[in-house]
């Protein structure tokens, strides 16, 4: 399951010491160059103005500093910034106790936004457009409605999937900002920050190697080195080299594309097992005993961007890079599938 997968690109606990690692200021943040560079315009133009940040909408996959940029505009602004969650705010009387409680120019940093109830997403309109809260008080007849005036703040809302926010609610941020998967050489840089804020020794070689099985993602980077460095300090005096990363990651099941092995059981399920697809979802889960939601969510992301599968309208098929990847030869079936799939009527 994901609670036990090691390059899940989602938070774990083990992750809470990463806060000593995230940068304060958009000059120590590296990668998504434009979105810091709009982002450093925005927030310049709002404090020579003296007014509130227009509200922010942060999306992209989970492990890419959406929380850090949210920390970091809230620092650049010099002002407090209050953290929340979607699934955190249970009723409309725990939203308005934090709005009221802001204070001019304030950042509320929401994140997984996309999860928020539909009844408090309401409350938050007003909120948002006119900086006030409209209470209502009494039933029936005597029902009356109170507006309440706030002080102006910026909402930065966070999420995974854009698409699931209603398009009101979407239409009310002014800045929206998409983060990317980041570059290796991006990630390299990242890997000797931390290395040197956690004061690891690590060789360019090894860094390198560490940021091409990240996936993409500074989380998971992160967590790589920190483990690699159990292993430098157990086998090698604390000095992470190209040979003892290649060990750890090794011994970590993680291979040269970042994939582990929950990934490269689905992927010799469906190559070896159903001879490359198509296969339903459901059998699939069946096959290498997962739940169906996690293969959707946590596991085919990845081998989707990486062109190893596809979703098609008949079940999931596995592409020429998954046979090359795994050194298989696709049998005449697989070859005649894969020839079909030059149709693109037949991806969802």
């Amino acid at each position: 399951m994901d609670d036990k997968r090691f390059i899940a690109n989602r938070a774990l606990t083990e992750d809470d010491g990463d806060v000593s690692l995230r940068p304060t200021t958009f000059d120590e943040y590296i990668g998504q160059d434009k979105v810091k560079a709009n982002l450093k315009v925005y927030v310049a133009a709002s404090k020579a103005r003296g007014e509130a940040l227009d509200h922010v909408l942060l999306y992209g996959p989970p492990g890419l500093g959406k929380t850090t940029l949210a920390h970091i505009i809230a620092s650049e602004l010099g002002v407090e910034i209050k953290v929340t969650s979607g699934p955190g705010i249970e009723r409309a009387a725990n939203l308005a106790s934090l709005l009221t409680n802001m204070q001019e120019r304030d950042v509320l940093f929401l994140d997984e936004i996309h999860r928020l109830n539909h009844s408090i997403e309401e409350v938050l309109y007003p909120a948002m457009e006119d900086f006030a809260l409209d209470i209502s008080t009494g039933k029936g007849a005597g029902a009356t409605s109170i507006r309440l005036n706030l002080n102006k703040f910026t909402l930065i809302g966070a999420t995974t999937r854009a698409g699931m926010l209603t398009g009101p609610l979407r239409d009310r941020f002014g800045v929206i900002c998409r983060l990317e998967p980041y570059s290796a050489d991006d990630l390299v840089r990242i890997v000797k920050r931390s290395a040197k804020l956690l004061k690891i020794a690590i060789d360019d070689d090894a860094a390198r190697e560490l940021a091409s099985r990240s996936r993409g993602t500074p989380r998971i980077a992160n967590r790589l080195l920190k483990r690699v460095r159990d292993f430098a300090e157990v086998y090698n005096d604390g000095v992470i080299s190209l040979a003892i990363t290649q060990k750890a990651l090794t011994d970590m099941e993680i291979d040269p594309l970042g994939l582990d092995y929950n990934d490269m059981k689905l992927l010799n399920a469906l190559v070896k097992k159903f001879d490359g697809g198509p296969t339903g979802l459901d059998t699939l889960a069946a096959a290498i005993n997962e739940d169906a939601g996690t293969i959707e969510d946590v596991i085919e992301p990845y081998l989707i961007q990486l062109g190893f599968i596809a979703r098609t309208s008949r079940g999931r098929i596995a592409l020429k890079a998954a046979y090359a990847h795994l050194h298989v030869t696709p049998t005449k079936k697989a070859t005649e599938q894969l020839s079909f799939l030059t149709d693109g009527s037949q991806y969802e």
